[in-house]
């Protein structure tokens, strides 16, 4: 059985941009490949140094990001997400990673938070247990 999906749409992000953006998009499918704690780990060494992103910044992260990949455009949340920061991480900058579940109906998810907000995603993230995240310094 398959579901229908919407894919999210974007505005095309210059050149320069969406070049970047598929080098994130493939470094995080290589990087989701680890387990959760070995993706963490490496994560939060990459966060060093960086300043925390503000909201958008992280925005126009994720958009490129979308724009550039079909996968990270639909249900590929952990990939979107990672792709994200590390295209913010290129420009110098780091927002929180965050992973959780909800219940009621059972999900997992994945998503980048700037300003302690999600940042991009339904309003129902809230929703979702933080189980494991990787937050900028502050």
């Amino acid at each position: 059985m398959s579901m229908p999906i919407t894919l999210e749409t974007a505005v095309r992000p210059p050149l320069r941009r969406r070049a970047t953006a598929r080098v994130a998009v493939a470094v995080a499918a290589a990087l989701i490949q680890l387990p959760p704690l070995r993706l963490a780990r490496v994560l939060g060494v990459l966060s060093r140094g960086a300043r925390p992103a503000v909201r958008q910044q992280a925005l126009e992260a994720r958009r490129a990001v979308v724009f550039v990949s079909v996968r990270c455009a639909g249900q590929g949340c952990l990939q979107r997400s990672v792709a994200t920061i590390l295209l913010c991480r290129l420009a110098g900058v780091w927002p929180d990673w965050c992973t959780g579940v909800r219940t009621l109906p059972f999900r997992a998810h994945a998503w980048v938070e700037a300003e302690g907000e999600p940042v991009g995603e339904p309003d129902d993230t809230p929703l979702y247990r933080v189980t494991l995240s990787v937050r900028g310094r502050r």
